[in-house]
């Protein structure tokens, strides 16, 4: 099979469903758009890529080429093969949500990464058991050794692009992340749209 390309809109979701052995790139199109990734093993969607569980598996903080994302059950899911930014990708922070925006100050609705991967999954009949803590690619949260955090613009430039193979039958979900009160999608805070090609 031929490569397959898709866009994942500003401020929405999307999910594919992804064969064993494929790849799935996500290209940052414009360099500063963060992307909320999630897995699930499309037979179980109780099983997922999980942050905490990969983290004890490749012992850091930040993924490099060659190391595996967990599931739940501590099985491979997805194994990083190429990184061409400077794979600066978050794996502590939640999926924003509407309380996250509410803390913020901001009043109303507010598009988010939990009600679109909700969206993403249902546009396949599917429904999460729970909203899994994102790989969040191109999300730049610089730690310091004294524990502190920080929010800052991306690190990656436009075409930059990670590749993952998939290690079994999954379906994989994104977020054009919709976060604007921040500067976590650059500093002028424009929401992008984002690529993935399943090859």
């Amino acid at each position: 099979m031929g490569a397959t390309n898709w866009t994942i809109p500003a401020r929405k979701g999307l999910a594919v469903r992804v064969d064993a052995g494929r790849t799935i790139t996500v290209v940052n199109t414009h360099g500063t758009q963060v992307v909320d990734t999630w897995a699930f093993n499309a037979a179980d969607m109780a099983e997922f890529m999980s942050m905490e569980h990969s983290r004890a598996g490749f012992r850091r903080l930040c993924s490099r080429v060659g190391d595996s994302y967990l599931t739940n059950k501590r099985r491979p899911i997805v194994t990083v093969i190429d990184d061409t930014s400077p794979g600066r990708h978050d794996t502590l922070i939640a999926a924003c949500d509407v309380y996250r925006y509410q803390a913020l100050g901001h009043a109303g609705h507010h598009d988010n990464c939990t009600e679109n991967l909700r969206d993403a999954l249902a546009a396949l009949g599917l429904t999460p058991t729970e909203t899994p803590a994102p790989l969040n690619l191109f999300m730049n949260i610089p730690w310091e050794p004294n524990g502190d955090l920080y929010w800052n613009e991306p690190m990656s430039l436009p075409g930059d692009s990670i590749t993952f193979r998939a290690e079994m039958d999954l379906v994989a979900a994104f977020s054009a992340c919709p976060m604007d009160l921040l500067p976590i999608n650059g500093k002028d805070c424009v929401i992008r749209d984002a690529e993935i090609v399943v090859n």
